[in-house]
């Protein structure tokens, strides 16, 4: 399998842990969306949403947008499972997978960030207000979501909202977001990131990180 990505994509990120989690193996190809590779030709005509990630399959079919992707992996490589099958518990799960993949992350992409500045005429300092508004309010309506004392989000083992949960994270570290009132996400991410599928997926630790 071939993945397009980008090493800081968040999006992507998803992606990597949930193949690192399968154990399946893929060729990496990057993507450049700070220089605008997403919208060559050639690479429109694969995913015509001109972003990442993107997932080849060993027989040539395209597979785009990170939950569909996931979604499929689970499907077709059921172990471990990144998401419940009893029904009450998928749909808590995917309360809090949607929290952060439809309520925070897409106003805080790069496409919403270039909008701000080109269009609107934000500021950095008034970028940095977005985008800590948005993921503290992301990351306040995740934790009030969860069960008390499991070692992950929704269990003892990792599922696709500690994937989302992990790479947004990412994101709010590198803008500076106040974690301070959310203790026990950082715990959660301490410990999927000691976990060799997630590190190895770290944005740091891919082969177009800058």
């Amino acid at each position: 399998m071939k993945l397009y990505s980008y090493w800081r994509s968040t999006t992507s990120y998803r992606v990597r842990i949930a193949l690192n989690l399968k154990g399946l193996s893929y060729e990496t190809s990057p993507v450049n969306l700070v220089t605008g590779e997403q919208r060559a030709p050639d690479y429109a005509a694969l995913n015509p949403g001109k972003g990442v990630p993107t997932l080849v399959l060993e027989d040539g079919t395209v597979l785009t947008q990170s939950l569909a992707i996931i979604e499929y992996l689970d499907a077709t490589v059921p172990e471990p499972p990144l998401l419940p099958t009893e029904p009450l518990m998928r749909a808590h799960v995917q309360a809090a997978v949607q929290t952060i993949a439809l309520d925070v992350h897409p106003v805080n992409n790069l496409k919403v960030l270039t909008y701000l500045k080109a269009q609107m005429g934000l500021t950095a300092d008034g970028q940095l207000d977005w985008f800590h508004h948005w993921m503290t309010e992301g990351f306040a309506a995740y934790q009030a979501l969860l069960p008390k004392g499991t070692a992950f989000s929704f269990g003892e083992t990792p599922d696709l909202a500690d994937i989302c949960l992990v790479a947004q994270l990412y994101n709010a570290h590198r803008w500076g977001v106040d974690m301070s009132p959310f203790p026990r996400l950082l715990e959660i991410e301490e410990r999927a990131l000691s976990l060799a599928a997630f590190n190895d997926a770290r944005p740091e630790n891919q082969p177009d990180a800058a």
